[in-house]
């Protein structure tokens, strides 16, 4: 982030308080608080920030309406302050999301049922919101909602984020304030001391012009907040299995296709479990399954034949005017994410995280988006006593440096693009701005993004491959059709001269994005 993958691999043999394993928003929250507090702190990652579970999200940042039903009353309390904080803090980024609830005939759940967890939501939230509608109003609300067993239903609020940006915006301010972060830097050991504590960490240089090196890294404490491949590094310390790898999936359509001003959920026709469709960065997107992922674990997981064939038919049900098919789809992307294994059918998993300290290693794993703060707050308290004595936070904030400040050094962008890299770039965002030449400050195609966040991005956000760029950075493999491909040359033209690549990395570079995109988030 802020220096150079050379600068931070010569600075590794440094003492170290803390490392943390995985760039993901569970890591990033940690990293961010340990330097608040003052602590020396280092994460890393196998891959590129945020390429796991973190950018393959639902984009919400939500008070876990669906858990009331499971009784997790504490976990949505939680949420629900965390979502509101979240949208103080982070405005711009993070935006207020309204949704309908459609209730149609023959729901496992009744709508009284759903309006008395509406209330419920409200006033954990301290707000009342929700409100109910008959059939006409709902059609008249969301003309596509066409379904002729619409019984009703109900509105209600959450908020949704682009989760990859979130992560980044986490780490960025991790680092201004003494923080290090490095991706493409795989944990291929742990260190242990002669007691059998874990001490440090073996990594290896996964980046291109890393040509593999490596270096044992110290550090009073390990943090593992791996996700999915959490158990991977407990086993090293003989610990045995606790987590269960469950897969969640979305559809792309266009927003053509499928045309939504707000988002629509309603419980899957099948098995009852709550889907959704939200308008998101231009494109509707529509999830999410709940399926068990298997033990073999992928950098990039695809979506299944039965997942996608479940969400259609889903859609169909809902928007049967849409006559939506599998040529609709524009992309696809499926995520992973752990918890604790009891069992249990994948939905009725609890998703609170859970914090194990085993042999030194200290393991955060569970958990949701919104609720990274508390987690990176419990996290430090339970290794405190580990730690050099520094004084407790006073707050869980990272908003930093003033947001009217930052709009004014925008210059001529009116407020609502100004608004969105404010928040997406935050203080780097008049820097974005005057870096771009005049023509990159419109908008790609008719997406919210600039062409100059393409430019920003590669000069200044650790990119170190094509997909970091157009699957993270700048989601457009997820938006535009075709993944971006079809406007490669344009691209080229604003991020090679950054990046520093010649015309063979580049073109193996365009190779390997392709391969993936079609592999794994193309429609096919």
């Amino acid at each position: 982030m802020r220096n150079t993958r050379d600068e931070i691999w010569n600075q590794l043999d440094r003492p170290w308080d803390l490392i943390i394993i995985g760039g993901g928003i569970t890591g990033a929250g940690i990293l961010r608080e340990a330097v608040r507090v003052g602590y020396r702190a280092l994460l890393v990652e196998g891959h590129d920030f945020a390429s796991g579970t973190s950018s393959r999200s639902s984009k919400l940042v939500h008070g876990g309406l669906r858990y009331l039903k499971n009784a997790q009353i504490k976990m949505t309390l939680e949420s629900v302050r965390e979502r509101e904080k979240l949208l103080k803090d982070a405005r711009g980024l993070i935006t207020r999301l309204g949704f309908l609830y459609a209730n149609l005939k023959g729901d496992s759940i009744p709508g009284w049922v759903f309006r008395a967890g509406l209330m419920v939501y409200d006033l954990l939230a301290g707000q009342m919101s929700h409100r109910a509608y008959d059939a006409m109003d709902m059609r008249e609300l969301c003309p596509p909602l066409t379904t002729p067993d619409l019984r009703g239903g109900y509105r209600y609020f959450d908020a949704q984020t682009d989760d990859a940006r979130l992560v980044l915006r986490v780490l960025q301010t991790a680092t201004r304030e003494g923080g290090v972060a490095l991706n493409y830097a795989r944990v291929e050991n742990l260190l242990r001391d002669q007691a059998g504590q874990v001490r440090g960490v073996v990594l290896r240089d996964q980046a291109p012009d890393g040509q593999g090196r490596t270096a044992e890294v110290k550090a009073t404490v390990v943090v593992n907040a791996a996700g999915p491949w959490a158990d991977e590094l407990r086993m090293q310390i003989g610990q045995p299995r606790r987590l269960r790898a469950l897969r969640g999936s979305h559809l792309v359509i266009p927003p053509e296709r499928l045309p939504l001003t707000r988002a629509v959920t309603f419980l899957h026709p099948e098995d009852g479990r709550p889907v959704f469709a939200i308008p998101w960065e231009g494109v509707t997107i529509f999830g999410t399954t709940d399926v068990d992922h298997g033990r073999e674990l992928q950098t990039d997981p695809k979506i299944s034949e039965a997942e996608t064939g479940y969400l259609l038919r889903a859609l169909q049900k809902a928007f049967p005017a849409q006559e939506l098919t599998r040529a609709d789809v524009q992309a696809t992307w499926a995520g992973i994410r752990s918890v604790v294994d009891t069992g249990r059918s994948p939905s009725k998993e609890s998703r609170e995280h859970v914090i194990w300290l085993e042999n030194g290693l200290l393991t955060v794993s569970g958990g949701k988006l919104t609720t990274f703060r508390l987690m990176a707050r419990d996290a430090l308290n339970t290794v405190r006593h580990l730690l050099p004595d520094k004084p407790e936070p006073t707050d869980f904030s990272w908003a930093v440096g003033d947001l009217v400040e930052i709009l004014q050094g925008l210059g001529p962008l009116i407020s609502p693009v100004g608004l969105r890299l404010a928040g997406r770039y935050h203080v780097h965002a008049p820097a974005l701005v005057s870096a771009a030449r005049p023509e990159e400050l419109s908008p790609i195609a008719d997406l919210p993004f600039l062409w100059a966040e393409l430019r920003w991005a590669a000069r200044a956000e650790a990119v170190v491959h094509l997909d970091d760029l157009l699957l993270r950075r700048v989601r457009l493999g997820l938006v535009l059709p075709g993944g971006g491909l079809r406007e490669m040359a344009q691209i080229r033209g604003i991020v090679q001269p950054e990046l520093g690549w010649e015309d063979g990395r580049w073109a193996a570079e365009v190779r390997g994005y392709e391969t993936l995109w079609r592999g794994v988030y193309g429609p096919d």
